[in-house]
């Protein structure tokens, strides 16, 4: 449910970490919360992005929320497969329902995320 090779933030949003880029989506836990997925509002290529800080939107049936960058970097990719399809994000959201890739400018900012396990812990906590 929480792939072992992915950094985690408190916030459900994780990152796969390529070099100096990462690529970010939400979270199993996230999704499943969220409900079925209907709209999302993600930044342009070339946006800049700040650790903690939102950088778009997640809609539902539920409810809407936001998303919060887990790195600071620019935003060299979206996933304009998962605009057009949002539901992506609740059937693969580890996969097919990416949402941005970030070239990271703090890669220390990495050391502040969490493991899979502590993740998981967190997440049964809640």
């Amino acid at each position: 449910m929480y792939p072992a090779d992915l950094k985690y933030s408190k916030d459900h949003e994780w990152i796969r970490v390529e070099g100096n880029r990462g690529t970010v989506g939400i979270t199993f836990y996230a999704q499943e919360s969220l409900g079925d997925v209907v709209y999302v509002d993600l930044p342009q290529v070339g946006d800049e992005v700040a650790a903690g800080e939102s950088f778009g939107t997640v809609e539902s049936v539920k409810s809407v929320s936001d998303l919060y960058a887990p790195v600071s970097g620019k935003v060299v990719e979206v996933n304009q497969e998962v605009i057009d399809h949002p539901d992506l994000i609740n059937k693969d959201p580890y996969g097919d329902g990416w949402l941005i890739v970030v070239e990271m400018s703090d890669p220390g900012e990495l050391d502040d995320l969490m493991d899979a396990k502590a993740y998981e812990e967190m997440v049964k906590e809640s």
